[in-house]
């Protein structure tokens, strides 16, 4: 008996086939085989929303030959991802091999191991159909509106843009923080910070001013300050109350998709595309040493915060061999999943905790495996284990009316931060190391001072917070996040600042006559709710036409309105003022957005249509002819560093120059491979480099 095993990708085949037994050949879909056509809109409005799927144009040929091994096979099993969209490409499968749909053919496979892939064979089910509705409805939902709106956008603005439905609630998001930001008035206050000495310490410890005369302590101005800072002159500086107690420090739950892009953003600086990249790796299988292929993680595009009692049986074992008995909890670790969340599948844990990240780094994995696993292995070990113990010291410091606090703390029992630690956006301020005090104890003022500050407004969104918002607030799901913020960025809509997200003139105008007119369409409530109506599609309490049909009917009478009061009129994007001036024509150049992003254009266009890419210097110099090294970007977008001289010199490479000179010959240095990389000389016949982690 023979048997043909579809899965999605050629790794995750390899992986899959070296588990399964002599009758089961594997091979990959390389994704969707069918979608909507590109040239047209391929839904029939009038009739129930019906889609016209074709074969993709460049899969003819893997078509026929997936077609050609199931016709010799007894059986065929479907084994895409275990998502909606995983059901769907089954479902397009069954449909283009003539499959019984009332057949078991479907498995699942949440783990690229020996007993997920077992598990998965040993369950066989039908295709779900509400789960192939559900992306069928988000599919026909985003081409309705991209179709649609686009042209009204290119007469409106400018040919060739976009719309999306997330997509424009994400750009929304970013415009409205750039509004408050430039609508901020800061207002001055101030400080009064005092180090103190006890006479059983040799070493000062800090502490604020809370309040005066039993009001909290509000300083607006200098001359406030100065008034405090008058008062506690001379005075006597004693210790009022002393609160001790032991704060118990939970560990963080282990990993969900959106968690795991903030986390990877703030620990790592890896963008989204990046994390999720190494994670499909991941999943579907590596070459570990002594192993074979072998998936490392459980799949990672879930909500789900649950941990399977095997997974956590063996994460006990692990943490009572490395640790030992102390450090697992009295009663196991439960983390709540969020009432929206699907919970479809378990968090995002290693598939076997024996399976160290030492070990896979000696694997001779990349660098953002090794790194991603790391991240996910110590994260759910750290789970698993007990609280970490502090005994806390809350101190109040009493002088002339006035009371200063002063909070510290200790390690009683490290727990799980013996291993691992979540970062935050914006860390905590380290508290003190407080000395042995008592009330009544006279302290020294070693220094007491005002300080100025200024209220900040509110931070531009990262990628890591702008994924919070959208789990926060319901937009998109686990497998939407990345695609949605790299979408934004390719159409010029946003662009990067270091890490921060900020609009472009292109994307504030669209923003802003998308509000007028379609204010359903970029508004958070209304898109949160249409995610909620695809999981009610998926469970099978809501019908995917009326889904579409409820939507469409408000959707056409706002296009049909809009398209009424922009009659005749368009909305000019502004251009970006710079103060290069023309070398044709001598008018100053301009900042443009075009197809491939910014370019710099003569602002006495048409009249002058000198044209000329954005150039950054970057302090280097080419190693093969001198001239300067400038930062360019590829037609696609990408970076990369080359010789101002271009065509005449051809210099080009992704390392970044570095300020160090070449010891040897004094040319510009590049760094490659991060902060832990190398240094490297490209002067030819040089062949100078320096590994950066033997420098600490």
């Amino acid at each position: 008996m023979s048997n043909l095993v579809i899965v999605e990708s050629p790794h995750k085949a390899k992986t899959v086939k070296r588990y399964l037994s002599g009758d089961y050949e594997v091979v990959a879909s390389m994704g969707h085989l069918r979608d909507l056509p590109k040239s047209k809109l391929g839904v029939d409005i009038e009739n129930d929303f019906e889609p016209h799927y074709i074969n993709i144009k460049d899969k003819e040929g893997l078509i026929k030959e997936i077609k050609k091994k199931a016709k010799k096979c007894d059986k065929v099993y479907l084994a895409g991802d275990p998502d909606r969209e995983g059901e769907a490409i089954s479902w397009h499968l069954a449909q283009i091999l003539g499959l019984d749909m009332n057949e078991k053919n479907r498995v699942a496979f949440n783990e690229i191991t020996a007993s997920g892939i077992k598990a998965g064979m040993d369950n066989p089910r039908t295709i779900d159909l509400n789960l192939v509705n559900a992306q069928q409805a988000r599919r026909i939902l985003d081409r309705i509106v991209g179709y649609k709106l686009s042209p009204f956008l290119w007469r409106k603005i400018r040919r060739g843009l976009s719309a999306g439905r997330v997509q424009s609630v994400a750009v929304k998001m970013i415009c409205d923080r750039e509004k408050e930001i430039r609508a901020f008035v800061s207002q001055e206050y101030w400080s009064i910070d005092g180090k103190f000495l006890a006479k059983s310490s040799k070493k000062a410890f800090s502490a604020k001013l809370n309040t005066i005369d039993g009001k909290k302590a509000e300083l607006k101005s200098k001359e406030e300050a100065d008034a405090v800072l008058a008062r506690l002159e001379g005075a006597e500086f004693v210790i009022d109350k002393v609160k001790k107690s032991v704060h118990r420090k939970s560990p963080a739950a282990p990993f969900t998709t959106s968690t795991l892009q903030q986390e990877a953003s703030r620990r790592l600086g890896f963008q989204g595309r990046r994390t999720m990249k190494a994670a499909q790796e991941l999943y579907e299988g590596l070459e570990i040493n002594g192993m074979g292929a072998t998936g490392l993680i459980t799949y990672m595009r879930t909500d789900s915060l649950r941990i399977s009692d095997e997974a956590r049986a063996a994460a006990y074992k692990f943490i009572k061999e490395k640790y030992g008995d102390k450090y697992i909890p009295d009663a196991p670790k439960k983390y709540k999943t969020k009432s929206n969340a699907q919970d479809a599948h378990e968090a995002i844990r290693p598939t076997n905790p024996e399976i160290t990240p030492d070990i896979v780094k000696a694997s001779g994995v990349t660098s953002d495996q090794y790194k991603l696993y790391k991240l996910i292995w110590e994260r759910f070990i750290a789970s698993q284990m007990s609280n970490c113990l502090m005994d806390t010291v809350s101190v109040d410091i009493a002088a002339n009316g006035c009371l200063f606090k002063a909070t510290g703390y200790s390690v009683k029992f490290d727990g799980f931060t013996v291993l691992y630690e979540e970062t935050k956006d914006e860390e905590d301020e380290k508290k003190n190391v407080l000395p042995a005090i008592e009330k009544g104890d006279v302290l020294k003022a070693k220094l007491i001072e005002g300080n100025q500050h200024f209220t900040q407004p509110p931070p531009r969104y990262t990628e890591a917070t702008l994924v919070k918002a959208f789990e926060e607030t319901g937009i998109g799901r686990p497998s939407t996040y990345v695609t949605t913020i790299t979408t934004i960025l390719n159409r010029s809509y946003v662009e990067r600042e270091g890490k921060q997200l900020k609009p472009t003139a292109l994307g504030e105008v669209t923003n802003e006559l998308m509000s007028e007119h379609f204010d359903k369409i970029v508004d958070v409530k209304f898109t949160a709710n249409m995610e909620t109506s695809l999981d009610e599609i998926e469970s099978g309490e809501a019908g995917w036409v009326k889904t579409l049909q409820d939507f469409y009917a408000d959707f056409e009478k706002e296009l049909s309105e809009a398209e009424v009061a922009m009659e005749g009129k368009r909305v000019k994007v502004p251009d970006e003022e710079t103060d290069q001036v023309c070398e044709i024509c001598g008018k100053p150049m301009v900042i443009k957005i075009g197809k491939y992003g910014k370019f710099m254009a003569c602002s006495g266009f048409p009249e002058c249509t000198n044209t000329k890419r954005i150039v950054q210097e970057t302090g280097g110099n080419c190693p093969f002819c001198g001239k300067k090294v400038l930062l360019k970007k590829s037609k696609k977008g990408k970076k990369y560093y080359g010789c101002e001289d271009n065509p005449n010199c051809n210099f080009m490479t992704w390392d970044i120059p570095a300020e160090e000179k070449c010891p040897n010959c004094g040319s510009t240095l590049f760094q490659k491979g991060g902060k832990n990389g190398i240094l490297i000389c490209h002067k030819p016949d040089c062949g100078y480099e320096r590994n950066l982690s033997n420098d600490g």
